[in-house]
C-alpha cells in the first residue's frame, strides 16, 4: 500500500478513536507530508471540519506555488465543500482511498485539470461501511443529508 495512503487511513483511525467519523487525509509536496487530518466535525462541533479541511487548515498557509505541485490523499472521495477547496488552491491530484461509500464530484474535478486517481483500498470501503452501518444519523449529517425530523 502507498506509504501516504496509509498515513491517510491513520488519520482516519485516529478520527474514529476520538469518536469521530473515520476518514482521513494528507497534503504531500515533493514527497513528503506537509499537512495531516481527520474528520473532526463532531470532536470540534464544528459544520466545515471534513478531513480534507482539517488537512489544508494543519498545513498553514502555504504559497499557491507549493499548492500547484501537491498531492491530496483522502480515504473518502471528496464532498463538494472539500472538491471546492482542492480547486480553490489549484492542488493538482487527488488520490481517493474509495468512493464505494459516497462519490463526491470527481467527474467536476477531473474536468477543471485535477488528476484523480481512485484506489478503492479495502480497508477504507470497509472502515467507512461499518461506520455508516452503525451511524447512519451522523452519517447523514456530514454529507448534509436531511434527518427525519426536517
Amino acid at each position: 500500500m502507498d506509504e501516504f495512503l496509509k498515513a491517510a487511513i491513520d488519520e482516519a483511525r485516529r478520527g474514529l478513536a476520538e469518536g469521530g467519523i473515520p476518514i482521513g487525509s494528507v497534503l504531500v509536496v515533493d514527497g513528503a507530508i506537509v499537512g495531516r487530518g481527520r474528520n473532526r466535525r463532531i470532536q470540534k462541533q464544528s459544520p466545515v471540519l471534513h478531513a480534507e479541511m482539517d488537512c489544508l487548515e494543519n498545513a498553514g498557509r502555504l504559497p499557491a506555488r507549493i499548492l500547484r505541485r501537491a498531492t491530496l490523499y483522502s480515504t473518502l472521495s471528496p464532498c463538494h465543500m472539500c472538491s471546492g477547496a482542492i480547486l480553490l488552491y489549484e492542488i493538482p491530484r487527488v488520490v481517493v482511498g474509495e468512493n464505494v461509500n459516497f462519490k463526491g464530484p470527481q467527474e467536476y474535478v477531473r474536468d477543471n485539470g485535477v488528476d484523480v486517481e481512485v484506489v478503492n483500498d479495502p480497508e477504507c470501503i470497509r472502515m467507512m461501511k461499518k461506520f455508516i452501518d452503525e451511524n447512519p444519523d451522523l452519517w447523514n449529517e456530514d454529507i448534509g443529508e436531511l434527518d427525519a425530523e426536517t
